[in-house]
Protein backbone atom coordinates (compact mmCIF):
# COMPACT_ATOMS: atom_id res chain seq x y z
CA UNK A 1 0.00 0.00 0.00
CA UNK A 2 2.89 2.52 0.64
CA UNK A 3 4.54 1.87 -2.84
CA UNK A 4 1.34 2.38 -4.25
CA UNK A 5 0.75 5.59 -2.47
CA UNK A 6 4.94 6.91 -3.04
CA UNK A 7 4.52 5.92 -6.95
CA UNK A 8 1.54 7.94 -7.18
CA UNK A 9 2.78 10.75 -5.24
CA UNK A 10 5.84 10.62 -7.75
CA UNK A 11 3.52 10.77 -10.75
CA UNK A 12 1.51 13.25 -9.83
CA UNK A 13 4.67 15.30 -9.50
CA UNK A 14 5.97 14.84 -12.81
CA UNK A 15 2.78 15.84 -14.38
CA UNK A 16 2.77 18.90 -12.56
CA UNK A 17 6.54 19.87 -13.25
CA UNK A 18 6.23 18.37 -17.40
CA UNK A 19 3.59 21.13 -18.12
CA UNK A 20 6.15 22.73 -20.45
CA UNK A 21 7.16 19.45 -22.02
CA UNK A 22 3.70 19.70 -24.08
CA UNK A 23 4.60 23.37 -24.94
CA UNK A 24 5.35 24.19 -28.79
CA UNK A 25 9.02 24.29 -29.67
CA UNK A 26 11.19 26.70 -31.71
CA UNK A 27 14.93 25.76 -32.12
CA UNK A 28 15.82 25.96 -28.33
CA UNK A 29 12.62 28.60 -27.43
CA UNK A 30 9.36 27.65 -26.06
CA UNK A 31 6.16 28.88 -26.88
CA UNK A 32 3.52 28.64 -24.24
CA UNK A 33 -0.20 29.40 -23.80
CA UNK A 34 -0.45 33.45 -22.55
CA UNK A 35 2.66 34.14 -24.61
CA UNK A 36 1.77 37.26 -26.78
CA UNK A 37 2.34 37.37 -31.07
CA UNK A 38 5.45 39.41 -30.27
CA UNK A 39 6.59 36.74 -28.35
CA UNK A 40 6.31 33.94 -30.59
CA UNK A 41 7.07 35.54 -33.41
CA UNK A 42 10.75 37.00 -31.71
CA UNK A 43 11.03 32.71 -30.58
CA UNK A 44 10.49 31.47 -33.77
CA UNK A 45 10.62 34.04 -36.15
CA UNK A 46 8.28 34.29 -39.47
CA UNK A 47 5.58 31.53 -39.73
CA UNK A 48 4.83 30.04 -42.64
CA UNK A 49 1.43 31.47 -43.11
CA UNK A 50 -0.95 33.62 -41.99
CA UNK A 51 -4.56 34.59 -41.42
CA UNK A 52 -7.25 36.27 -39.59
CA UNK A 53 -10.61 35.63 -38.32
CA UNK A 54 -13.52 37.08 -36.92
CA UNK A 55 -16.48 35.08 -34.36
CA UNK A 56 -19.65 37.36 -33.75
CA UNK A 57 -19.38 40.13 -36.46
CA UNK A 58 -21.78 42.15 -35.38
CA UNK A 59 -23.55 44.53 -38.56
CA UNK A 60 -25.53 47.70 -38.13
CA UNK A 61 -26.79 50.64 -39.97
CA UNK A 62 -27.49 54.39 -39.47
CA UNK A 63 -27.90 57.48 -40.35
CA UNK A 64 -25.11 60.11 -40.87
CA UNK A 65 -25.05 63.39 -40.16
CA UNK A 66 -25.64 64.15 -44.20
CA UNK A 67 -28.74 61.81 -44.20
CA UNK A 68 -27.23 58.93 -45.98
CA UNK A 69 -27.66 55.64 -44.24
CA UNK A 70 -24.53 53.69 -43.73
CA UNK A 71 -23.48 50.32 -42.34
CA UNK A 72 -20.86 49.50 -40.21
CA UNK A 73 -19.20 45.83 -39.16
CA UNK A 74 -17.58 45.44 -35.79
CA UNK A 75 -15.60 42.72 -34.86
CA UNK A 76 -15.90 41.38 -31.27
CA UNK A 77 -13.83 38.33 -31.13
CA UNK A 78 -11.32 38.86 -33.15
CA UNK A 79 -8.69 36.06 -33.64
CA UNK A 80 -5.46 35.77 -35.76
CA UNK A 81 -3.74 32.06 -36.80
CA UNK A 82 -0.54 31.94 -37.50
CA UNK A 83 0.80 28.42 -39.02
CA UNK A 84 4.66 26.98 -38.59
CA UNK A 85 5.60 24.06 -40.82
CA UNK A 86 8.16 22.09 -38.99
CA UNK A 87 9.16 20.25 -42.02
CA UNK A 88 9.52 16.45 -42.11
CA UNK A 89 9.19 14.16 -39.22
CA UNK A 90 6.82 16.82 -37.57
CA UNK A 91 3.50 18.57 -37.65
CA UNK A 92 2.14 21.90 -38.88
CA UNK A 93 1.12 23.92 -35.80
CA UNK A 94 -1.54 26.30 -35.78
CA UNK A 95 -0.82 29.04 -32.97
CA UNK A 96 -4.31 31.20 -32.10
CA UNK A 97 -4.14 34.57 -30.69
CA UNK A 98 -7.15 36.45 -29.24
CA UNK A 99 -6.72 39.60 -27.96
CA UNK A 100 -3.08 39.19 -28.62
CA UNK A 101 -2.77 36.63 -26.33
CA UNK A 102 -2.08 33.07 -27.70
CA UNK A 103 -4.82 30.62 -26.04
CA UNK A 104 -4.78 27.50 -28.65
CA UNK A 105 -2.35 25.51 -30.06
CA UNK A 106 -3.20 22.72 -32.58
CA UNK A 107 -1.75 20.37 -35.08
CA UNK A 108 -2.37 20.13 -39.03
CA UNK A 109 -1.19 17.10 -40.31
CA UNK A 110 2.24 16.73 -40.55
CA UNK A 111 4.60 18.83 -42.34
CA UNK A 112 6.81 18.98 -45.68
CA UNK A 113 10.35 19.89 -46.64
CA UNK A 114 12.24 22.47 -44.54
CA UNK A 115 11.51 23.26 -40.94
CA UNK A 116 10.09 27.39 -40.40
CA UNK A 117 10.41 26.01 -36.78
CA UNK A 118 13.92 26.62 -35.88
CA UNK A 119 13.49 29.87 -34.41
CA UNK A 120 15.97 32.78 -34.38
Amino acid sequence: MKIIKISSLCLIIIFLFCAECFAFRCGSGLVSTGDTKTQVMATCGKPTSKASSCANRQASTYTDKNGRIKKSRKCSNKSDVLHYNCGDGDFIYTLTFENGKLTNETTEGRGKGKSDCRGK
